[in-house]
């Protein structure tokens, strides 16, 4: 009997934002998903508009599963886990020592085939494109949450959004400029 598939259906468990007053729940199967489908959306931007070679399957494969330490070690929040770089250092230990295992849950034959999704180990660029996405999803619960009234997430909304600018994708300044401005609308200002 293998628990693997039975451990990864408690992302829904998992809360995210845990330090702040949300007018909305977020879990880690959830932002999961968010971040597989802007994940794939990156990479086709990036093949479409920018010559690039991505596989957006793989990408999106890579974001499901970017999360999965997260069953096991809960969700730190950021300013707790990049407060202190001997804390960030012994979290992304205990992150490596969850994924494997729930590595570990797979039958044998089959742990080869899930290893670099759950380890994430693939094309630099690739984890760069999941790397970004997972911003970007954090990025627009901030908004959500602004346009629920909640200001809790204002400062977090400005980090992000200098984090972002950061990133050297042109994919990620794309998805920027042509889809996140949509993210503020109401419903019926999206269906005009």
């Amino acid at each position: 009997m293998s628990h693997f598939f039975a451990f990864l259906a408690r992302m829904k468990f998992i809360q995210r934002w845990g330090l702040m007053r949300n007018t909305q729940p977020e879990n880690i199967q959830e932002h999961s998903l968010q971040t597989a489908i802007i994940a794939h959306g990156l990479a086709i931007i990036g093949n479409r508009y920018h010559g690039c070679d991505h596989d957006p399957e793989r990408v999106m494969a890579l974001a499901v599963f970017h999360e999965v330490s997260e069953i096991i070690t809960g969700d730190l929040p950021s300013p707790i886990k990049h407060r202190d770089p001997a804390l960030h250092s012994a979290y992304s230990r205990l992150e490596g020592a969850a994924r494997q295992r729930v590595h570990d849950m797979l039958p044998v034959d089959l742990r080869q085939d899930y290893r670099a999704l759950l380890f994430g180990e693939d094309r630099d660029q690739h984890l760069a494109l999941v790397k970004a996405a997972d911003k970007l999803g954090a990025y627009l619960k901030c908004l959500e949450e602004l346009k629920g009234g909640n200001t809790e997430f204002a400062l977090a909304r400005e980090s992000l959004e200098a984090d972002i600018k950061q990133i050297d994708l042109p994919e990620v300044q794309y998805f920027v400029e042509y889809f996140v401005p949509s993210f503020s609308l109401t419903l019926d200002e999206l269906n005009r």
